[in-house]
């Protein structure tokens, strides 16, 4: 979408991690196309740049560093504090699951690892963004849980439990911050992206094929969703989780 495309300013702000691709790019897109500014993170910061130049550098800014690390988290909020003035959304998508096995034989180390990225990190983002704007003016966040959190995910284990962790600590997030912050999770089945790309590369036909509406997911439908739930659609919606799956849990009853 070119400049002259983008509709109007809509004068709101948003946070979205883990974003110079995939999913987090989907939220991004999203957000900039309805008219909010954005800054975007991630780890690689060519890949952000490359992002930021996508969703147009006159509305997105990008702060390249490690979910986890508190500094970076610091500089996120206050960067955008800086160029937006606001911080009105934060979008919680940063993650990571490095492993593949049982989970009797998991490192625990590796476990740490995970929570860090993928629970602790949304923690200090949203306690950083509820002190720099949300307490007083209120806002939404969103964080981009996984269907994984919420059956049993064999040999992704340490990733389905830190996911259910994310759900819970959405609910945790939007008992407290009520009533000036909506806080609402989005738990995804598989997404076309290269994060999940294990899961259906080679293979993609029989992988959809377990889906009632025939297809694997793709950012911009997660994209949708966090547009919603960051909208005055969705006012009076707070401490959901909502699935977004393409009707694979429908099948969770057939044997």
């Amino acid at each position: 979408m070119t400049s002259a495309e983008l509709p109007e300013p809509s004068g709101r702000a948003a946070l979205v991690t883990g974003a110079s691709r995939g999913i987090g790019y989907g939220v991004a897109e999203a957000l900039v196309a309805r008219g909010d500014r954005v800054c975007v993170t991630g780890r690689n910061e060519d890949a952000l740049k490359e992002a930021v130049d996508r969703l147009g550098a006159d509305r997105v800014i990008g702060v390249a560093g490690k979910a986890h690390d508190l500094a970076h988290q610091s500089e996120a909020v206050e960067r955008t504090m800086e160029a937006f003035g606001r911080v009105d959304f934060l979008v919680n998508n940063a993650g990571t699951n490095p492993v593949f096995g049982p989970i009797a034989d998991l490192d625990l180390d590796v476990v740490r690892k995970v929570f860090e990225t993928n629970v602790i990190s949304a923690l200090g983002l949203a306690q950083k963004t509820w002190h720099a704007w949300q307490k007083d003016n209120g806002g939404a966040i969103v964080n981009i849980a996984s269907i994984a959190g919420l059956a049993p995910s064999p040999f992704i284990g340490a990733y389905g439990i830190s996911k259910a962790a994310m759900i819970n600590l959405t609910q945790q997030l939007a008992h407290e911050f009520a009533p000036r912050v909506r806080v609402n999770a989005i738990a995804p089945a598989v997404v076309k992206t290269k994060f999940a790309q294990a899961l259906y590369e080679g293979r993609e036909e029989e992988a959809a094929a377990s889906y009632p509406l025939g297809r694997l997911g793709v950012p911009s439908d997660i994209g949708g969703a966090a547009a919603f739930l960051t909208s005055e659609q969705s006012d009076w919606v707070t401490g959901q989780t909502l699935v977004v799956d393409g009707g694979l849990f429908l099948n969770a009853g057939v044997g």
